[in-house]
């Protein structure tokens, strides 16, 4: 019987992205960009893909840097961020070539949604000079994160991990529906205070350092934002892959990711997702 509500209620969220009763939606169109060397977002983000498709309705598609995580100068694809309603993106300093930063560029200008995940704060990483060095700030540009690593953005230690809990404002934030009111990630904390997020955005979650390996302040690990671009976006500091096989963090992502491209956010819940994806940190190529 429970399987069947489950079934029941992810039908149920597909239907309700119409708004209107008996009328097929055309189901979201998602680009999953990913190349982040350390938390296997290559693996992470195809399996919630696949979740989103088969629970929701989504229509996903993956691009990887090539050959693998550590390719930090080819993610083939990325015209297909031309046709997208929605664009995530969990990347660490990537130097891609001026043809592969343009449909970037152009997405991002066009105001529509962005979702962000862990070190996609710190994407890109051009060297002083390169003409392409201020999109080392994409992180900021996009997400109100501060611009790159560094100069007090941080974190407190891979031995550490987070306790998070709600904003107690935000409490009634559509993206927090269902979401526990306070649990326990393995992501170590990121340091993104005081001039991040904006002023304007909305702070969903805290987040406090847990055995850290320096004097440790409550942070923001989770907000939402209208970038100066005009388009909807979510940031996560966590993604951590332990962080995916955890219930309120996948209720937290499904509601982002419905939030950010302005569908109703699922009336159901359609149950816990299997993404359970060993951390193996820096990994050698080959």
């Amino acid at each position: 019987m429970d399987r069947r509500r489950c079934l029941m209620g992810a039908a149920a969220s597909v239907a309700a992205l119409s708004g209107r009763k008996g009328e097929t939606a055309a189901m979201p169109r998602v680009v999953i960009v990913t190349g982040d060397h350390e938390y296997g977002g290559e693996q992470t983000l195809p399996l919630l893909a696949g979740e989103l498709k088969q629970r929701y309705g989504w229509d996903p598609q993956i691009l990887k840097a090539h050959p693998d995580q550590n390719a930090e100068e080819n993610i083939p694809g990325l015209d297909a961020l031309r046709s997208a309603d929605l664009a995530v993106f969990f990347l660490r300093w990537r130097r891609l070539p001026p043809e592969q930063v343009a449909p970037i560029d152009a997405y991002l200008k066009s105001g529509k949604p962005v979702v962000g995940f862990r070190t996609t704060s710190h994407a890109f990483n051009y060297p002083a000079g390169h003409p392409l060095a201020d999109w080392n700030a994409f992180g900021e540009r996009a997400f109100g994160t501060p611009p790159g690593w560094g100069r007090g953005h941080t974190h407190y230690g891979h031995n550490s991990s987070t306790d998070v809990r709600i904003e107690a404002s935000q409490a009634g934030n559509p993206v927090l529906k269902g979401v526990a009111q306070s649990f326990h990630y393995r992501s170590w904390l990121y340091h993104v205070l005081p001039n991040s997020p904006p002023a304007d955005a909305q702070r969903l979650l805290i987040g406090t350092a847990v055995d850290p390996d320096k004097a440790a302040i409550e942070n923001p690990v989770a907000w939402t934002w209208r970038n100066k671009h005009g388009g909807r976006a979510f940031y996560t500091s966590l993604g951590h892959p332990e962080d995916f096989a955890l219930e309120p963090f996948q209720r937290l992502v499904v509601n982002a990711l419905h939030w950010a491209a302005d569908r109703p956010i699922p009336s159901e819940w359609a149950g816990p997702m299997s993404i359970r994806v060993p951390y193996q940190g820096i990994r050698k190529s080959g």
